[in-house]
């Protein structure tokens, strides 16, 4: 029997094939994804001083580049040196890095110390302070009485359900804390090979970026290559005036709050200052995440002074959040504030500090490249591609061009008051002259 071929059932029996391919790959990858997860931890735990020392170039490559624009300014400018500025202002970079570090550790480590050993000095005191707190409370009020009655009975059998627990887990509690003061030590020595590997992504970053146009120009087309080396590029600057702005902010806010801790003589200043200033790099919620544990510290000390702390952070994150924040970062991510609680989330549920950080200004170059392709789209179609063009009749519609300062404005109609003013006043003078004539 002879087989007639048609070029269209080829075709049809080609995409028949391709798809059954492609749905063996899914399912294969979905039954085996514990597996596939299991080696891509260990494949990232075992790169992981290689990706800190990438972070940690990242981070450390603007301040390099500063420092070598000013060694070549210094050094003999007919004669080039590109290598050896570039080797000093690499060291110049890492130094400041690890001093920036070791700073920090030498402000919190001593006030931590210092906060704990106070606290276990005092806790008789505190201790004695919330029972009599509670004894006036359940004078005043009988009904709590009896309520929290039933509340300590339910402790009191959880308490010894627990006590009974800890012998036969005991062992168990061992080896989770040993395999937590191992990744504990093994994460600080990544961290620390991570610095020695960010010299040698400083040093020969060019050749790094070369690399990586050689193999994306053989690999992928033209169209999409360009397209790739864009969206790198707008990722990049995202990112790095993202954090080079928040970091200054949030340097700033530290200090701020230092002085006003300090005029307001209140305990532990230097400590929770520094806790605010790391905590605000995070958008929207890092004031309160820094608030809630310094908040909670100066409460068990002394309560006055955790309601002086509360109203005094939430008056500097108004301060923030309406003047400084603004004139620094202006309108970097041009989110709204959903938007930035939603890249919050996700970044901080996958990545936790890191993607809380980095997730904002990631999500701010993902909306733009979809924002693109749809206004793209909409282009080829002869449609608009303006959002005010698909609400709804009778929604009321933002005016986002029109945005005003409004002291700018009080000033404005002061000036042209004042002009109409003197604009009158020379009419009526004149009209005098004219009268007189």
């Amino acid at each position: 029997m002879k087989i007639r071929w048609n070029s269209k059932y080829t075709t049809v029996s080609a995409y028949v094939v391709v798809t059954f391919v492609l749905c063996l790959i899914i399912v294969t990858v979905a039954y085996k994804m514990p597996a596939i997860i299991g080696v891509l931890s260990k494949f990232f735990k075992a790169i992981s001083a290689i990706l800190w020392g990438f972070v940690i170039a990242y981070l450390l490559n603007p301040i390099m580049v500063r420092i070598e624009g000013l060694a070549h300014k210094l050094l003999d400018k007919k004669k080039d040196h590109p290598r050896l500025c570039r080797t000093i202002a690499t060291m110049i970079s890492v130094l400041f890095g690890l001093g920036v570090i070791a700073g920090m550790i030498a402000i919190i480590v001593p006030q931590l110390l210092d906060s704990v050993q106070g606290i276990l000095d005092n806790m008789n005191l505190y201790l004695q302070n919330i029972y009599n707190w509670i004894n006036k409370a359940l004078e005043q009020y009988p009904e709590i009485a009896s309520y929290a009655n039933g509340q300590f009975d339910q402790m009191r059998m959880s308490i010894m359900s627990l006590l009974n627990n800890i012998g036969p887990n005991i062992s168990e509690w061992g080896v989770r804390l040993k395999d937590g003061a191992t990744g504990v030590i093994g994460g600080i020595g990544n961290f620390i090979i991570g610095f020695i590997v960010s010299i040698y992504f400083l040093l020969d970053k060019e050749k790094f970026q070369a690399q990586g146009r050689k193999l994306a120009t053989a690999i992928l087309p033209a169209a999409p290559r360009d397209h790739l080396f864009s969206l790198l590029d707008r990722m990049n600057r995202s990112v790095v005036n993202f954090l080079s702005g928040k970091i200054l902010d949030s340097a700033i806010i530290g200090v701020l709050c230092f002085v006003c801790m300090k005029l307001l003589r209140l305990d532990y200043a230097l400590l929770v200052s520094v806790i605010i200033g790391v905590t605000n790099i995070i958008p929207f919620f890092g004031p309160i995440i820094g608030a809630v544990p310094a908040g909670l510290l100066l409460l068990i000390t002394e309560p006055r002074q955790a309601l002086i702390f509360v109203v005094m952070v939430v008056l500097l994150q108004q301060f923030d959040g309406n003047i400084l924040g603004p004139r620094i970062l202006g309108d970097s991510t041009g989110l709204s504030p959903f938007w930035v609680m939603f890249a919050i989330f996700v970044g901080g549920g996958m990545f936790k500090f890191p993607g809380m950080v980095l997730g904002v200004p990631f999500f701010a170059v993902l909306y733009d490249v979809v924002k693109d392709i749809v206004e793209s789209v909409l282009k080829q179609r002869g449609l608009s591609p303006d959002t005010n063009d698909y609400y709804a009749d009778g929604a009321v519609i933002p005016d986002k061009e029109d945005k005003r300062d409004l002291v700018a404005e009080i000033v404005n109609r002061f000036r042209h008051s004042g002009d109409k003013e003197d604009d009158s006043d020379e009419g009526e003078q004149k009209q005098e002259t004219k009268e007189t004539k």
